[in-house]
């Protein structure tokens, strides 16, 4: 009689589960990301702002997201989900402003676009999926046993409430900035008050995940 394969016997033996990274390669994953997406395009628009005029920055902004992401995808490296919705934005709200010359929807279009991310954020929460848990692989290999664990699901959840608010908060204090100040002040008061914002989101959301984290054994240890 023939044996049978030991892979036919314990099938669960040879199916590899996604390494579990240390805690400060996902922090820095996560602040690459945002920098590449939200800061440093933000950076980039103001001092272009500052040195020349809105048409340079926001064609200087959209050529960062643009060469960031053509760059991921030449060297064969992911693009994340908040680089793509980022790339989506700008290049909405470049071309009207480029095609009109309407500097002011260019500003004020941002306060819409938070709208609707909001919107996808909290309505998200009515579905089995919400959004964090779409976007949580773009930072940690997640596998359907890992996101159907209880305290996960509840951490995607909570993350996923925490940023349509942030999301809110953004929209709102863009907008109020918008029409209390002069367009130079605008730019250099709102980009840092957004990227504090953004900031301090991001540390909240990596202190929560890495409380659950080390809950349920995700973090290797670091040497």
């Amino acid at each position: 009689m023939s044996s049978i394969p030991d892979t036919d016997l314990a099938p669960n033996q040879v199916t590899s589960r996604p390494a579990f990274p240390p805690l400060r390669s996902v922090v820095a994953r996560a602040l690459a990301s945002l920098t590449t997406a939200v800061v440093a395009p933000t950076v980039l628009f103001a001092a272009t702002l500052m040195t020349f005029d809105v048409m340079a920055a926001v064609t200087v902004a959209l050529a960062w997201v643009v060469g960031a992401t053509g760059w991921r995808w030449a060297t064969g490296r992911p693009v994340s989900g908040l680089l793509m919705l980022t790339l989506g934005i700008m290049t909405i709200r470049t071309g009207f402003t480029l095609a009109t010359g309407n500097t002011f929807v260019y500003f004020v279009q941002p306060v819409f676009a938070d709208a609707a991310v909001a919107a996808l954020f909290l309505g998200s929460l009515a579905t089995a999926r919400p959004l964090v848990a779409r976007l949580a692989p773009d930072f940690y290999p997640v596998d359907a046993a890992l996101a159907a664990r209880p305290k996960i699901r509840r951490l995607f959840r909570r993350l996923t409430l925490l940023w349509g608010l942030v999301v809110v908060v953004k929209g709102s204090v863009t907008l109020w900035l918008l029409v209390s100040l002069s367009t130079v002040h605008y730019v250099l008061i709102q980009s840092s008050t957004i990227i504090a914002l953004l900031l301090t989101a991001t540390a909240a959301t990596v202190a929560l995940s890495a409380v659950v984290g080390r809950q349920e054994g995700m973090f290797r240890p670091t040497a």
